[in-house]
């Protein structure tokens, strides 16, 4: 998917940050800094500032630019780990077919998502947005129907929520941090979510 195809799906999940910051903002106020909502917003909309020079680019770069915007904009720990996300996931397609095929992607994903979990310092089960990207991996190399990833992140986004934090600013708070969905993980749902329905693939919905 080169060109503008690959655009497409950048605006489609950048629209959805927007969408719902100020959900993800009061998500983030209990056991954050409460700007997580604002901080992907602007992200989001640098990307898309960029869209006369990003739109023709192969998928590859175009995650690559996209992932250096958002390290450049957005603050807190998004920036560095959805960064990290993009440009890992751009580096690893890198030379492949355009559009990757499901096996492909899946293998590149996983190195994206394993340099998230060295950036991070963390792992699933620390409430963070790993436990979205994690199950996520897992359902494509396991080949599980595209049809299904739509519930299945959201699910795992929402299991976050009787976690106990261990790392990042909600670790602070200790078991305070229990009974409060990790905003990271409900943001990462809402792009896979939203990408899911940009490709057609079912009846994915953005609401739990």
């Amino acid at each position: 998917m080169s060109g503008t195809g690959s655009w497409a799906l950048i605006e489609a999940a950048a629209g959805s940050l927007i969408a719902h910051a100020d959900e993800l903002t009061e998500l983030d106020r209990p056991i954050g800094d409460g700007d997580h909502g604002i901080n992907m917003k602007r992200g989001a909309e640098a990307v898309l500032a960029k869209a006369d020079s990003l739109a023709a680019l192969p998928l590859a770069e175009l995650l690559h630019q996209s992932g250096m915007t958002l390290v450049m904009t957005v603050g807190g720990a998004s920036g560095p780990l959805y960064g990290t996300l993009l440009l890992e996931l751009g580096k690893a397609l890198q030379g492949q077919a355009d559009p990757p095929d499901r096996a492909t992607l899946a293998a590149a994903f996983g190195q994206a998502v394993a340099a998230v979990k060295a950036r991070g310092r963390s792992d699933i089960g620390q409430k963070t947005l790993l436990d979205v990207l994690v199950p996520l991996h897992q359902a494509l190399a396991g080949h599980q129907p595209l049809a299904t990833l739509g519930p299945l992140v959201l699910a795992a986004a929402e299991a976050t929520t009787p976690m106990l934090a261990t790392r990042g600013r909600a670790s602070f708070l200790g078991e305070r941090s229990i009974g409060h969905l990790d905003p990271g993980a409900r943001s990462s749902a809402l792009m896979v979510v939203t990408l899911l329905e940009a490709l057609h693939q079912g009846p994915a919905t953005v609401t739990p």
